[in-house]
């Protein structure tokens, strides 16, 4: 979707790196051509950021990726092809923000709990701009997206993703968002983040680092910053209006012109509000902006439309926390039909999950009477509510087999990890 302005297109040398980071060059080392912190994709050129795992640092890796043709490898310590820093991880913040100070276009920064990616995209794609394929959201992600962007790019668009306390502050010092968008503000990466009132002041530094600072109206409703300018439907300074809400596509208008989406559902309607927005604020003419908004297109898993055995699936398990969640049952209300919910788990929210999980299970239970809970925490949503609790996707994939009728919707709501959208694989298979 951004393969316009963001192929590799420059070179960086060792020397310079060197400059930035503070770091010792080790020869020999050749200029790079690429970034890369996977060194399972080190190519010819690459420059290997050898960064601490959560299993394994990633010097462990730094021979193999030397042998594989990598220009120089970004690590702390000293060897043939290294260009050695204290701390790589430090090293590498340093390095994404000389690469974003060298584009002179104006940098968009999306953040908060949930909607992150749909808005990005949405940004991006309405205004023409680059952004970073699908969700690489943090440091390394970022300085790879600067160290490809071309430099005569109007302006582009970050996503910026946060799952402990100093991130944010650390991914505002490397892509300096000249107009700081928030999306919304609630429950996410709790077992990170500790609190509700930290996730709110992690997010809220995005804006306080911003010269520009848009919000939705959730967002503004908990944050105090002067110069605020917020979207909203029928609210705010820049609003959604006339909605109409249906299983294919959304419309609404924005300034009294006719907006058109190819999705469903609150999440992309918001995301090209806040597009519309940010065309505003930067003074781009808003036409072309909705021609592009009319051909949107989301990621996997964002509300998708799937078609098998005669129902209706709505994949929205890409990723899952009660902000998101809310926001699906909400557009479900909206419509007619016979309605399944199939709710897996929301991972990340520390000790108050549990009570997360019965909450989620009262809301799903207010929209449709036919609800079926997978996972961990399904016993007990199911002994809240009355309804299903099974398990396992197994167990779930052959009771909706058994009860779906064809012309049900079937709406899929769960955390990455659940892998929930493996009830649609084989089910049209005898």
């Amino acid at each position: 979707m951004h393969d316009v302005h963001i192929t590799p297109v420059r070179e960086i040398s060792p020397d310079w790196v060197a400059q930035v980071t503070q770091g010792r060059v080790h020869p020999p080392v050749k200029p790079a051509l690429d970034l890369t912190w996977d060194s399972r994709k080190v190519k010819p050129g690459s420059a290997f950021i050898a960064l601490p795992g959560t299993k394994v640092h990633g010097r462990e890796f730094a021979q193999a990726a030397l042998q594989a043709g990598a220009a120089f490898v970004l690590t702390d310590q000293a060897h043939p092809g290294a260009v050695q820093v204290a701390d790589p991880a430090r090293a590498l913040l340093e390095l994404g923000h000389a690469l974003r100070k060298e584009f002179s276009g104006t940098v968009v920064g999306v953040g908060g709990s949930s909607g992150k990616t749909t808005t990005k995209e949405a940004i991006a794609q309405g205004l023409g701009w680059p952004a970073p394929e699908g969700n690489l959201n943090n440091a390394p992600g970022l300085a790879q997206f600067f160290f490809r962007l071309q430099p005569h790019a109007p302006g582009a668009v970050v996503e910026l993703g946060i799952d402990r306390l100093g991130e944010m502050a650390e991914l505002c010092y490397l892509a300096e968002p000249h107009l700081g968008v928030l999306t919304t503000l609630g429950a996410e990466h709790l077992e990170g983040l500790g609190t509700l009132e930290n996730v709110i002041r992690e997010e809220t530094g995005l804006l306080a680092s911003s010269q520009v600072r848009l919000a939705s109206t959730q967002a503004a409703e908990l944050v105090n910053l002067p110069g605020l300018k917020t979207y909203g439907i029928e609210a705010g300074d820049f609003r959604a209006t006339d909605l109409e809400l249906s299983l294919d596509s959304t419309r609404f208008r924005f300034n009294g012109e006719r907006v058109y989406l190819p999705y469903p559902g609150f999440g992309p309607l918001l995301g090209a509000l806040a597009a519309l927005a940010v065309a505003e604020l930067v003074g781009v003419a808003l036409e072309p902006v909705i021609e592009r908004l009319a051909r949107l297109q989301l990621p996997f898993g964002r509300m998708e439309r799937v078609h098998k055995g005669g129902l209706i699936f709505l994949n929205d398990a890409y990723n899952s926390n009660p902000l998101s969640l809310r926001a699906g049952l909400e557009f479900l209300s909206h419509l007619p039909g016979r309605k399944w919910l199939v709710l897996g788990e929301m991972r990340e929210l520390g000790e108050e999950s549990l009570a997360y999980h019965l909450e989620a299970a009262r809301l799903a239970a207010s929209v449709s009477p036919d609800v079926v809970f997978v996972g961990k925490y399904a016993p007990a949503q199911a002994a809240k509510t009355g309804k299903v609790g099974l398990e396992t996707l197994e167990e779930a994939k052959a009771y909706l087999k058994t009860h779906a009728q064809a012309g049900d919707l079937v709406y899929l709501k769960a955390s990455r990890s659940i892998g929930l959208e493996q009830l649609l694989e084989g089910w049209d298979a005898q």
